[in-house]
């Protein structure tokens, strides 16, 4: 499985497992974020759940948008060199994830060097760790490079500060020195 879909994967699942306890029980929230043990009030009950289901909109919403499930009936033909048609958002819906995973982390990682909770440590380190593989898939996994049909090699590539003396005979028929 390639790496962008594994981390559109794990950046859905992430977002159920932190949407399933607003969800399932905001009084349990409500007490582990008070001081005092109270019943919840229907408006922080509503809040919580709405959070939750919000959290599990943008979890499925990236999936969807990757292009991992496809939501067209016809198939691009990938040599034409046009943008794809089954996921023409999959690289502004990791830009906006991998945000969204950055700005948790740090205020995760804040509150823990706040409060001193080892709590805060858990989603810091995932949150920190899909917000790097987020970046690393907008960098360099969003690029299909330029590749020979012949060698299969990287057009790109230049032979700075090493000459590719194999490429350099290929090309002049010549023998190396």
């Amino acid at each position: 499985m390639d790496v962008y879909y594994t981390y559109n994967y794990a950046t859905a699942g992430w977002m159920i497992l932190q949407a399933f306890p607003l969800i399932a029980s905001p009084t349990m929230m409500v007490t582990m974020l008070s001081p005092e043990v109270r019943e919840t009030t229907p408006l922080e009950a509503y809040f919580s759940r709405s959070l939750g289901l919000c959290i599990i909109t943008l979890g499925v919403l990236s999936v969807l948008l990757s292009g991992s499930i496809p939501l067209t009936s016809s198939f691009s033909d990938p040599a034409s060199g046009l943008e794809d048609p089954v996921a023409p958002y999959a690289l502004p819906t990791m830009m906006v994830t991998a945000t969204y995973h950055g700005a948790v982390a740090f205020f995760c990682y804040m509150m823990w060097n706040d409060t001193g909770i080892f709590a805060f440590a858990i989603p810091t380190l995932i949150g920190t760790a899909l917000a790097a593989v987020g970046v690393w898939c907008v960098l360099f996994a969003s690029s299909d490079g330029k590749l020979s049909r012949k060698t299969g090699a990287d057009k790109r590539t230049s032979g700075f500060p090493f000459k590719n003396v194999e490429a350099d005979k290929k090309r002049t028929g010549k023998k190396a020195l």
